[in-house]
């Protein structure tokens, strides 16, 4: 017998064996340990998302007041001429004061704007305007995805900073968003629109959403933030 044909029914017998032994396959390993990861960070977004629920507002005041400050600090913000910022709720930084001296030191703001899976970036021109924006079913702030805006996707310009949301944060770099992947889709389709762009990411945490890397590890196909302002 050939040692090809002998080599094929070896191999037949060992993936049988594994198969009764219950051994997955690699081409089964895959999934599972996907389905594994997923699992976990749907628990590990409702652990935070309960922490921050105990939180009082004068917590989420004063740290939101310190992370500000550091922002206005912060080398990445002060070279930013176009920045993207997202409008906050309950449960995270607030970004209200941040975007009242975004204004006042002439920055030219950007404000995501969601329609079902869609999310857009487009510009917002003063406090004003802020104030006027309709609220969306999750209470926040938002521009009219059909309005005509300056869209950073087609302006030709992009933008230099983003700061963006998430329910868990670490220090190296990794996040986890609410699960909808808006800010993974977009953050990749604006490096690819505009690839030789120098582009900054940084995220606005509460402590208590910063977890350990073991916790929530970088994963291939995540966009590594710069920076992590913190209170602390």
């Amino acid at each position: 017998m050939p040692a090809s044909r002998r080599q094929q029914q070896l191999q037949t017998v060992l993936t049988g064996l594994d198969e009764c032994l219950g051994i997955a396959s690699d081409k089964d390993k895959a999934p599972m340990a996907s389905t594994i990861q997923n699992g976990l960070k749907v628990a590990l977004r409702k652990r935070i998302k309960d922490a921050l629920k105990c939180l009082k507002a004068e917590t989420i005041k004063r740290q939101s007041h310190a992370v500000t400050a550091k922002v206005l600090q912060s080398e990445a913000f002060r070279q930013a001429q176009r920045v993207s910022i997202y409008l906050s709720t309950s449960g995270e930084v607030d970004t209200t004061e941040l975007l009242c001296e975004m204004f006042r030191l002439e920055k030219m703001v950007f404000v995501p704007s969601y329609e079902g899976a869609s999310m857009k970036m487009v510009r917002l021109r003063g406090m004003e305007e802020y104030e006027n924006l309709p609220l969306t079913k999750w209470n926040i702030k938002q521009p009219d995805f059909k309005e005509t805006r300056e869209d950073a996707m087609t302006n030709g310009h992009g933008i230099d900073l983003f700061i963006v949301p998430g329910v868990a944060f670490t220090r190296c770099g990794a996040r986890m968003g609410h699960g909808m992947g808006y800010y993974d889709k977009f953050l990749r389709q604006h490096s690819d629109k505009y690839p030789h762009k120098k582009i900054s990411f940084m995220a606005l945490a509460l402590n208590e959403q910063i977890v350990s890397q073991e916790e929530l590890p970088l994963e291939s196909h995540d966009v590594r933030l710069h920076s992590v302002i913190t209170e602390k």
